[in-house]
């Protein structure tokens, strides 16, 4: 016998999105939570805000996300944002019998009729920006002995994000194994610098290192033993305390981006070094692009795709699939260059 259908409230998405914020967002990251709080004021709160949540159909939600990405030319990554919101609104309004299970699983469970993405454009979220080789000899030049060296070898070595790169505190570093442990992040919250969790549970990882930046870390311990000594005093009055992951203090001469006499450096110690690549040598520099040059680099080298999203610390394997589409395309690029030579 079938059970008899709850009776359902009738609620606003408005309301659904209230209290969602009040009841369903404790563990969530800082982050996170600024980019839905972003995402709804900006554009869902207009559109959808005073509609019932129980009169919204899937061919509104897929027309608006479709408008997104082909008309507003916003970016796939983005819309995608836009989708998780309306799962996560969709799925407050059934935990709390706003939506009926019928309703329910036509938006979000059923594969032939939940609300999805738009077909992808054509080479979209492909196209990954690396450096040519030439390039990186200029940066390596560029860098060498600079404020921010260690960030751009481990941007370079390690495709690390720079904000974990600017995290990363020494008792994450294992010369004995050549390993570094990625656990935490830099972030500005409420303008304050912290430390703090990592986004996505694949982002926390144990990544390898290769034997040049092993040597570098090697002499840069090296160097710190003395500065303890040698700066003790001015590094005890340059240093500053910030929050760990645990909420408890810690001062910045624990972070491996330190500046020698304790003064702690953030992200934005690349944004004179961005603006002065680009004036001088005219390289379009972003530190992500590091990133996207590690993982180009190694998939042309044919790491198993697997290894490379543990590198990487991508959340799907669909990800780190970009960097070998990617190299596909260069391959393609060079068949018919050497076609024209046949």
């Amino acid at each position: 016998m079938k059970e008899p259908q709850k009776e359902i409230t009738r609620k606003t998405v408005k309301e659904v999105f209230e209290e969602y914020c009040e009841y369903g967002r404790s563990g969530k990251a800082y982050t996170t939570i600024k980019k839905q709080d972003s995402l709804w004021k900006n554009h869902i709160k207009d559109r959808f805000g005073s509609r019932y949540v129980d009169d919204i159909s899937v061919a509104e939600i897929n027309d608006y996300l479709a408008e997104l990405y082909y008309e507003d030319n916003r970016a796939y990554s983005y819309t995608q944002s836009f989708l998780k919101m309306f799962y996560l609104i969709f799925g407050q309004a059934y935990s709390r019998d706003y939506l009926s299970i019928d309703k329910y699983n036509k938006l979000c469970s059923n594969k032939d009729t939940k609300i999805h993405m738009p077909k992808l454009k054509i080479d979209e979220e492909t196209n990954i920006v690396f450096f040519s080789k030439e390039e990186m000899q200029q940066l390596d030049n560029y860098f060498k002995g600079t404020n921010v060296e260690t960030a751009y070898l481990l941007g370079k070595y390690c495709g690390l994000r720079i904000n974990e790169c600017f995290g990363l505190k020494w008792d994450k570093i294992d010369l004995k194994n050549g390993t570094i442990t990625i656990d935490r992040q830099m972030q500005y919250q409420n303008g304050m610098i912290k430390l703090v969790p990592l986004k996505t549970r694949n982002a926390k990882r144990k990544i390898y290192m290769c034997s040049k930046l092993k040597e570098y870390f090697t002499n840069l311990m090296q160097q710190q033993e003395k500065y303890k000594t040698e700066l003790a005093e001015l590094r005890q009055q340059k240093q500053t305390l910030i929050k760990d992951i645990q909420g408890n203090t810690i001062s910045s001469l624990e972070l491996v981006n330190s500046m020698p006499i304790g003064r702690m450096q953030t992200v934005n110690a690349m944004k004179y070094h961005t603006r002065t690549l680009k004036e001088k040598y005219h390289i379009d520099f972003k530190y992500h692009y590091l990133r996207h040059t590690y993982g180009t680099t190694l998939a042309t080298l044919n790491t198993p795709e697997h290894l490379l999203c543990n590198q990487m610390g991508h959340s799907s394997s669909s990800v780190t699939h970009k960097y070998y589409i990617g190299i596909s395309k260069q391959g393609i690029d060079e068949l018919l260059k050497n076609l024209e030579r046949v």
